[in-house]
């Protein structure tokens, strides 16, 4: 049972999405207080907490179950001292995507889509994160910078799919999202965007009506990529959210990374996938964890994960079953493992 004392609770006119989003819990003292912890029980990496601070909604923290460290969305969360552990094969750049920025704000790992890292920042930090260590000062360009990504785009062909990511592209205001729509469908040879996206799950609440119709009115394929790792996490407000989104023809998929302690279980994985598509999302990637320096206690071998994923099959309709993946740094496209 969700604590009631977790909700957002205000005047009779509920926050804006904005407003939400300005006020976000990043003092880990806080959310032990909220969710009646003990910081004993699980210390606090301070060294982690100052480099990638604890960073979360007040309304996602609704969704975690008080009075236990085992919540998985929880452990995504919180800044464990596990993450100070030394673990030589992780390393800072795993992807090595300081290869593949020509310019900031761009990366181009693959022949026929790029990447725009659109904003700096999330709603949430994920303990996991594979950018917890990426150059967001470097690459978070001005409107006028911005003109030298899109010049390699338009100057090569071969581009037809550009993804919106970060940080979360759905953290900027819609004014900033639409303008980046109408510079890429001034290029003629794209044809597909493709959003990155938490908010949709840690604040549904940023899915509007204005947001929708910009979508919706754009000449683009538009195709929003979830990310959800547990089906807690889904709540009625995401499922208003991807309703909103499929009505303005967004084509929904979700991609997860399977955790250690969070959802490393094939009942965990079918019951995700089930969520999901009970909302009207396709499950699409689940990305086997990179080795990201502060992430080793979340892996999970890929013996293991494709012995869940064959459970999955046998229990699944194929389309409810993601794609077991991994990035390896200079390949053509993911190496899929199932």
């Amino acid at each position: 049972m969700r604590s009631p004392s977790l909700t957002i609770i205000g005047s009779d006119v509920p926050p804006s999405w904005q407003q939400m989003l300005s006020d976000l819990i990043t003092d880990p003292q806080e959310l032990l207080t909220l969710l009646r912890l003990d910081a004993r029980e699980k210390p606090l990496g301070l060294l982690a907490a100052e480099q990638f601070p604890l960073k979360v909604p007040r309304w996602f923290v609704s969704r975690i179950e008080p009075g236990t460290w085992k919540d998985p969305i929880l452990r995504q969360l919180w800044p464990s001292v596990e993450e100070q552990i030394d673990a030589p094969s992780y390393v800072v750049d795993p992807l090595q995507e300081s290869r593949f920025n020509p310019v900031p704000g761009l990366l181009h790992k693959y022949t026929s889509r790029v990447l725009l890292t659109a904003a700096p920042h999330c709603a949430v930090h994920c303990r996991y994160c594979f950018r917890r260590h990426f150059d967001y000062q470097g690459n978070a360009p001005s409107r006028s910078d911005w003109q030298a990504a899109f010049a390699h785009i338009a100057a090569d062909a071969r581009i037809e799919e550009v993804l919106l990511s970060g940080g979360d592209p759905l953290a900027l205001s819609n004014r900033q999202v639409g303008w980046l729509l109408e510079q890429l469908e001034a290029i003629p040879h794209i044809n597909t965007v493709r959003i990155h996206t938490r908010m949709t799950i840690v604040l549904p609440q940023r899915i509007d009506a204005e947001l929708t119709s910009m979508l919706a009115a754009s000449r683009l394929n538009i195709v929003l990529v979830s990310h959800a790792n547990h089906a807690h996490e889904l709540s009625e407000e995401s499922d208003v959210a991807f309703r909103l989104l499929a009505s303005s023809f967004v084509t929904l998929l979700n991609q997860s990374v399977i955790l250690a302690g969070v959802n490393d279980s094939s009942d965990t994985l079918i019951a995700l996938s089930k969520a999901l598509f009970a909302q009207g999302v396709l499950p699409y990637y689940l990305h086997l964890p990179d080795a990201v320096a502060g992430t080793a206690h979340f892996d999970v071998a890929i013996s293991r994960a494709q012995a869940l994923v064959a459970d999955m099959q046998a229990q699944l309709p194929g389309y409810l079953v993601p794609r077991l993946v991994r990035e390896e740094p200079g390949n053509d496209s993911k190496t899929r493992y199932a």
